[in-house]
Parts: structure tokens; C-alpha cells; sequence
């Protein structure tokens, strides 16, 4: 497998970057003053560059780069060598093939796949008879027994194709050509690099090639053969240095699972998923905002003796609820992708996201790179037009998992086990299957959207989904069992990061807007965001920051749980919620630490995504009846007539019956503020009745560390009840500023009781009573110099109303982000006549 070596010249490191373990299993590729050879048809990867593209493909010239350029500051690499596209030329002249291939080619259209299909198994057919000549065979092998060292034994090498237009501006390459994992011995990689010449005639590579205007000729094949990391006995998976969904570059995407790296790329997984905040990485700080664990059904590992390379085998039900590798592990990881997209950026001259493969190797523990290269979908997104598709009706979920695209389609199903009938698929149908591998390519075009049983955000099915424009739902584990061929339904990944399939044709709409060259108000329009997997999509929309981040989405849809009962798990008699409790919270022995953990991933992913605007959080806001909807919570509420005026916002914290849910709370933004250093994210109290109140409130936030004016905390109080106004120059003592809750006040103004069906019609935030309170709560704050804005529903429902705010002088405007536009264009009116 390797000398067992560390790099003696791993020095610079970045701050916090953990010290590099010794004792690997795997030598790691460092430069040497010497080239160890000097043919054309073998180059090791520390004499290659980036810039050798054309004579050894993009996947072997990113890894020689990042050999020669990134050793020193950490990233490992493990050693091998190119085999180059000479050698590639050089297979087809002594074999005098390329007549034979121009013959099978010619009259060829992809999209009958049945004829691509028997054109490609002849080209391959031709390849794989052939022999490889002499003097390159030697080559071959003295390059893999100078790899191999003093080792004893055969060395267990990956090989992998590396095409020589991989990863052009335009167009990847990526997973067109094949990879061989645990290949041992001389006739084993002789064979394995045939079978990767092959390759670059499967039925997906030529009709991508053709689709995209590439000469069949002018493109060659080199390939990688790379000392193999022991990843079967570990974890492995992907890195994207931008979100895939939406595009978001401050955020880091790490999928993990069990085993060698080939079950994450082809989507044979539903993958662990994690998000590492960027600008906080290297000041110290550890920003995991979000850790997801999929299910890890099974693991590709060596297999000893069953004639073939690898297998899949499953992987016990223990280690599936388990995150498959650790924070710090996490955090390293980030930190090499961060590095190797700052180096390709300054190498390119402009910003250069990027998709990265990474293994850890079981024996030592150690983490390496197998594999970078440039990410060619969303990276070339551009902004200047905001698409936004909505659902304008609902019908009955038939599946759910996790959605790609950000779009909506309708169509009727076909259900496709096996790419062996792949034939059978018509143009615009809704693709279920399994998984996707490349070899569905040429239909995956032709669908209207597509459903996979397995796979996670950086599988086969979603990464080509995105490329082709295509709504897709992955990792549903089970839509080939729930959906029927012809059964008509409509696929949303409108919704965030869950994609649902819809019974039936629902309607749906799709909104055009221009942001490019808009202008700005002097008025502050911030956002009303509850849901954590829509803030990397809203952060797009022109804003000023987050005046409303509600907990009550986030503890409802991740925690489900009363934050009392997790408190009190040793002590429950209910069997019954004691095991929902451990169905939700499985791999946490600490059961209120899930609280706190899943509490701070939610917020921290809309803090990070509007960073480093300001992002106000408001407290927990449930009614009594609210609590108790959560899983335990009946034991913990009391039965009130009227919750909306009774045990609710501020009277909570400080309350025995609830103080230690609040410390929760609490740990969660210090969690968030201080481990992830978000620290543009504020506070705010609801429903605070009194001045006395506020005081009781912070006096118990300080027993938790949070402190106002201490690393930049800033607490406000909602404005929503009519003593926050009738004594506003006390609360402003107390608070950095107000918020205007306009459905609360109103309600609270005018007696009604915003519930209730027969005295709705009364219920109106532009009444006179209404306008006037909010006019003397600006009036106060403006004199005193406290910021006032206001989040809401009016100014989001009627443009008006927010021009009543600007003209009275209210600082910011927090709104759905369905209307931010249309109602910017409404302070911009008002702000004009004002000036005139």
C-alpha cells in the first residue's frame, strides 16, 4: 500500500488548522528537485501542473497541481502518476483503430438511444481487443513498481480516466469516463487501462461530446493511477465550495459516507450532509452550521477473494445513525477545500468554486484529496434575474426527499429500474429509478424531472440535473414502490431543501424580476425568514438583513420535541413519547444537547446566509396550546382559556415552569454566536408586558453568558403590545430597539381578537387607533436614538401602509420575501415625493 511517511514539509498552516498526523499508510505526492521520469508517456504527479491539461487530462493535472502547490500548507494528496495522452494516441495508431471508430460513428443520433447503444458496445468492443504496445506496457509497469516501493505485496491502486477537455468553461467532463478501485498487480492495471481507454466511447460520453459540439478526436484519454486510501474501512465522500442549490459561495457542502468514495459520486447513498460556514473558518472559530445524518445503507469495500475489486456490503443499523466522520474532521475538510479554492481563484483570476473528493484512510485515520476540479453549474449562475417558481395549490404528498433545482414540473411517471430500458423513456415523462449513473444521461435530458430511491445533493442524478435545468428529488428511498407508471403528478423542489411529489397536475407560476441596477431606499427592507432551508435562496433577493428569524419553524419541523421533556428523558414514564424521543434524537446520548444543536444549526444557517447583515432573532414565541403540540408537551403546559394573552413570550423565561427550556435557548445563540462567530446575529424578546419584565428577562439571559453590549449583542423588545408604546422611553432603556409586531398591536388596540371568523372584518393595521400608537413609538425612538422597524404582516400586505411607515420615519421595513420587491418600489416612491 505505501511506505508508511508524512510530509516533512507541511509548514504555514492556517490558523486553527489541525497538526497533521504521522504515521500515514499512504506516501503523500511531494515535489522533488528531480523528476523521477522524464517519458512521454508516464508523468508523475509532482512534475505536473494545471497548465498540462492537454497531456494529461483535468483530473491528473489538478491533482498534480495541487501535489506541487499545496503540500506546504496541509492538504495531502496521495502519490501516483499520469499515464498520458500520448500513450492514449499512441494505443490507436499501433492499433490502427481510429478508422474502424470514425466508421462506427458516422450517422450517429443520440437520441436513439437503441442505435448509440449498439455503436457504443462496438467501439468498446474494438478497444478492449486490442493490446497495448510494448514499450508503453513497460512504462506501465516500472512507473507502478517504483510506486509500489519496497512493498512486498502488489500495491492497491484507484484508475481513473482523465479526459484532456475535462472541465472546460463550458462543459465537465466529470463522471464520463470510468474509475477502478483496489486494482492490484501488473495484468490487473494493464486491463484496467484498457477498460479506461474504452471508456471514452460509453454511450453517455459520446452523447455528451456530440451534444456539446466536441470532435470525438480532438479529445484523448490519459489516465490516473493513484496509491488507494483506505477508505473502505473508513468514510469518504464529496466537497462543493458553494451551496448546489442556490449557489451561495460562503458556505462549504461536505457529503460523507461509509467506504470507498464511488457509492456518494453515483448516488448508491443517501449521504451524510454537512455545511461549513467560509468567513469564520480561519479567525478561530469552528462554523459547522448544519450537520445532517443520511441513512448510509451500505459501504463499497475491498473484496478478498470473490473475484472482483470491490462490493458493497451493509452497513449495520448503529453505524448508520452515527455521523460518519467527526467536527474536527469536518472542519479540516473545509479548511483544505477553502485552500484549494482560494489557490485555483488566484491561479484562474477570478473566483473558481470548486468539486473535491476526499477519503480518510481506516488504518491511520488520516484525510486526503483524491481528486479537484472546477464546478461548472452553479458557479456560472448569474443573479441579474431572479426566477422563483410557487406552487399555487396543494395536493395529497406521495414521496418526499431531498430536492434539487428549485423548480416545479408536472408530467406523468415512468418508472425505470434498469438502464438496460432506458429505451422505453418518452420526452417530458418524470423519471423514477433507483439512482442515476451516467449512463442514464441520454434520457435524462428528455425528463421533465426526476426521482431517485437513493442519492444525495452531490450524487450522479442530482449534479446532472442541475447542469440539464431539471427539478429532481433524490434519496426518497422509496418512489419506485410509491409512484406508478403513468400516474400523472407534479415534482416541487420549490420549498426548500424537501422536495415533495404532488398527486395529480397542480398549478403552479413562475416570477421574473430584474435585480440587476436597483436602486436602493434610504429605508432598510430586511426579510421575515422562518425557514432555515430557504435562507441560502432568499439571501439573493436585494435586502438589508433579517428583521424577523422566527425559532418556532425550526423547533417545530427539526426538533419536534418540548424542550422540557428532553430535559427531563431519565425521569419519563410515557413509553410512548420516550420513543419518539429516541427515534428523533438517535446518536445523541444527550438528549437536550439535540435541543441545543438542531436550535443553533437553524438559525445559524440564516445568519450565515445574510452575514454580515444583521439577522434579529426572536425568541421563542409559542402559545401554552403551541408547547403542547410538541412531542411530551401536555405535561409541561397548563390548559388556558386565552393562550394568545396568557403564558406566552417573556413571562416564559424567567419562569420556573420554564426557565430551564430558556437556558437552552440560550446555549443555542451562544452555540451559534460565539462557536460559529455569527456574531451579526441579535436578539429580540416578544411579548414583554411590562418594564420589570424586561429586566427579569436579561437578568436570566446573563445567568446563560448572554449579556447586551458584550460582543456585540444587541436585544430588542417587540413593540406589540400597548404599553411598549405608552412607555417606550423606559423599554428604550433597557433595549438597543424595537420591533412593531402590527398583527399583535392590533389586535391588542383594538380588541379583536385576530382569531376569531365573526369579528375579522374589524381587524385592520391601517385603522387610525393602530397608525397612531406606531406613530408615537417611532417618534419616541427617533428622539431617543433607538433603531425602530417593523416585522409585521402590514407593510408586506399593503404598499400603502409601508409609505405611512417611511413618511412617519421608521428605520427598517421587515417583509415576506414574496413582496420585498414590490414594496421596495413603494419606499423608493415615497421616499422621492418626501425629498421633493
Amino acid at each position: 500500500m505505501g511506505t508508511a511517511t508524512s510530509p516533512s514539509n507541511a509548514k504555514s498552516l492556517p490558523q486553527g488548522m489541525p497538526p497533521i498526523m504521522a504515521g500515514a499508510a499512504v506516501s503523500q505526492a511531494k515535489p522533488k528537485s528531480q523528476p523521477r521520469s522524464l517519458s512521454r508517456f508516464i508523468k508523475w504527479y509532482e512534475d505536473i501542473s494545471i497548465d498540462d491539461v492537454t497531456w494529461v487530462g483535468g483530473k491528473n493535472a489538478s491533482l498534480g497541481e495541487m501535489v506541487r502547490e499545496l503540500t506546504q500548507s496541509g492538504v495531502r494528496v496521495p502519490d501516483g502518476f499520469a499515464i498520458t495522452a500520448e500513450a492514449y494516441r499512441h494505443v490507436l495508431r499501433e492499433s490502427g483503430l481510429e478508422d474502424q471508430i470514425k466508421k462506427a460513428l458516422t450517422g450517429l443520433d443520440t437520441r436513439n438511444v437503441a442505435d448509440l447503444r449498439t455503436r457504443g458496445s462496438l467501439i468498446r468492443s474494438l478497444i478492449l481487443g486490442a493490446s497495448l504496445p510494448s514499450d508503453l506496457e513497460q512504462e506501465i509497469m516500472d512507473a507502478y513498481d517504483a510506486l509500489k516501493g519496497r512493498q512486498l505485496h502488489p500495491a492497491d491502486v484507484a484508475v481513473r480516466s482523465s479526459a484532456t477537455a475535462e472541465d472546460l468553461p463550458d462543459a465537465s467532463f466529470a463522471g464520463q469516463q470510468e474509475t477502478y478501485l483496489n486494482v492490484q498487480g501488473h495484468l490487473e492495471l494493464m486491463n484496467s487501462c484498457l477498460r479506461c481507454f474504452a471508456s471514452l466511447f460509453t454511450d453517455r460520453a459520446i452523447s455528451y461530446r456530440v451534444d456539446k459540439g466536441f470532435d470525438h478526436f480532438k479529445i484523448a484519454l490519459s489516465i490516473g493511477v493513484q496509491l488507494m486510501v483506505r477508505s473502505d474501512l473508513a468514510a469518504s465522500g464529496v466537497i462543493f465550495t458553494l451551496d448546489t442549490e442556490t449557489g451561495f459561495r460562503d458556505a462549504v457542502l461536505i457529503n460523507a459516507s461509509y467506504g470507498l468514495g464511488e457509492n456518494v459520486v453515483q448516488g448508491s447513498v443517501n449521504p451524510d450532509e454537512y455545511y461549513v460556514f467560509k468567513p469564520t473558518l480561519f479567525t478561530g472559530h469552528r462554523p459547522i452550521l448544519q450537520k445532517i445524518v443520511g441513512s448510509k445503507e451500505f459501504k463499497l469495500v475491498y473484496d478478498v477473494g470473490g473475484g472482483k475489486m470491490v462490493k458493497n456490503i451493509p452497513v449495520p443499523p448503529g453505524d448508520r445513525a452515527r455521523f460518519a466522520i467527526t467536527d474536527d474532521e469536518i472542519v479540516q475538510l473545509a479548511r483544505w477545500a477553502c485552500l484549494i479554492e482560494d489557490h485555483y481563484s488566484a491561479k484562474r483570476g477570478r473566483p473558481t468554486p470548486m468539486d473535491i473528493e476526499w477519503a480518510k484512510d481506516g488504518r491511520t485515520g488520516e484525510m486526503f484529496i483524491v481528486q479537484a476540479r472546477p464546478e461548472t453549474v452553479q458557479s456560472r449562475r448569474t443573479v441579474e434575474t431572479m426566477e422563483t417558481y410557487k406552487l399555487k395549490q396543494h395536493g395529497r404528498v406521495l414521496v418526499s426527499g431531498r430536492g434539487v433545482g428549485e423548480k416545479i414540473a408536472s408530467g406523468p411517471v415512468r418508472v425505470i429500474q434498469s438502464a438496460q430500458f432506458i429505451g422505453e423513456f418518452k420526452e417530458g415523462e418524470i423519471l423514477v429509478t433507483d439512482k442515476t449513473d451516467p449512463d442514464w444521461e441520454p434520457i435524462m435530458k428528455k425528463a421533465g424531472a426526476i426521482v431517485t430511491n437513493r442519492g444525495g445533493r452531490t450524487c450522479h442524478a442530482a449534479i446532472v440535473s442541475r447542469e440539464l435545468g431539471v427539478p429532481a428529488i433524490v434519496g426518497t428511498e422509496h418512489g419506485t414502490e410509491l409512484l406508478k407508471d403513468g400516474q400523472m403528478v407534479t415534482v416541487s423542489c420549490a420549498e426548500g431543501d424537501t422536495g415533495f411529489v404532488y398527486e395529480g397536475r397542480l398549478q403552479f407560476e413562475v416570477h421574473r424580476a430584474t435585480l440587476e441596477g436597483l436602486e436602493r431606499p434610504r429605508t432598510k427592507v430586511m426579510m421575515n425568514v422562518g425557514n432555515p432551508e430557504e435562507a441560502f435562496s432568499l439571501s439573493f433577493i436585494p435586502n438589508d438583513g433579517v428583521g424577523l428569524a422566527r425559532e418556532e419553524f425550526i423547533i417545530t419541523n427539526y426538533i419536534k420535541v418540548h424542550p422540557l421533556a428532553l430535559l427531563d428523558y431519565e425521569r419519563m414514564t410515557d413509553a410512548g413519547v420516550k420513543a419518539q424521543i429516541d427515534q428523533l434524537t438517535a446518536g445523541y446520548a444527550d438528549k437536550p444537547q439535540f435541543f441545543v444543536d438542531k436550535l443553533a444549526q437553524g438559525v445559524a444557517m440564516i445568519a450565515a446566509a445574510f452575514f454580515p447583515k444583521d439577522v434579529i432573532l426572536r425568541l421563542s414565541d409559542f402559545k401554552s396550546n403551541e408547547y403542547a403540540n410538541l412531542i411530551g408537551g401536555r405535561a409541561y403546559e397548563p390548559t388556558e382559556e386565552n393562550p394568545m394573552i396568557g403564558f406566552r413570550g417573556a413571562s416564559r423565561y424567567y419562569n420556573p415552569r420554564y426557565q430551564a427550556g430558556f437556558a437552552l435557548e440560550c446555549r443555542a445563540v451562544r452555540l451559534v454566536r460565539e462557536e460559529m462567530g455569527l456574531t451579526n446575529l441579535k436578539l429580540m424578546v416578544p411579548f414583554c408586558r411590562t418594564v420589570e419584565e424586561g429586566r427579569r428577562v436579561q437578568a436570566e439571559m446573563e445567568k446563560h453568558g448572554l449579556r447586551r453590549g458584550i460582543n456585540g449583542l444587541e436585544l430588542y423588545v417587540m413593540c406589540e403590545i400597548p404599553s411598549n408604546v405608552i412607555l417606550a422611553e423606559e423599554f428604550a432603556e433597557l433595549f438597543d430597539g424595537f420591533s412593531i409586531g402590527s398583527n399583535d398591536l392590533t389586535q391588542l388596540v383594538l380588541g379583536v381578537d385576530r382569531d376569531s371568523e365573526i369579528v375579522a372584518p374589524i381587524f385592520d393595521e391601517r385603522n387610525a387607533a393602530v397608525k397612531k400608537m406606531i406613530a408615537q413609538v417611532i417618534a419616541v425612538c427617533r428622539a431617543r436614538k433607538r433603531k425602530i422597524g417593523i416585522c409585521g404582516q402590514a407593510p408586506s400586505d399593503y404598499p400603502d401602509f409601508a409609505q405611512f411607515l417611511v413618511a412617519e420615519g421608521i428605520d427598517s421595513i421587515s417583509l415576506n420575501p414574496d413582496t420585498v420587491l414590490k414594496t421596495t418600489a413603494a419606499i423608493l416612491e415615497k421616499e422621492k415625493a418626501l425629498r421633493q
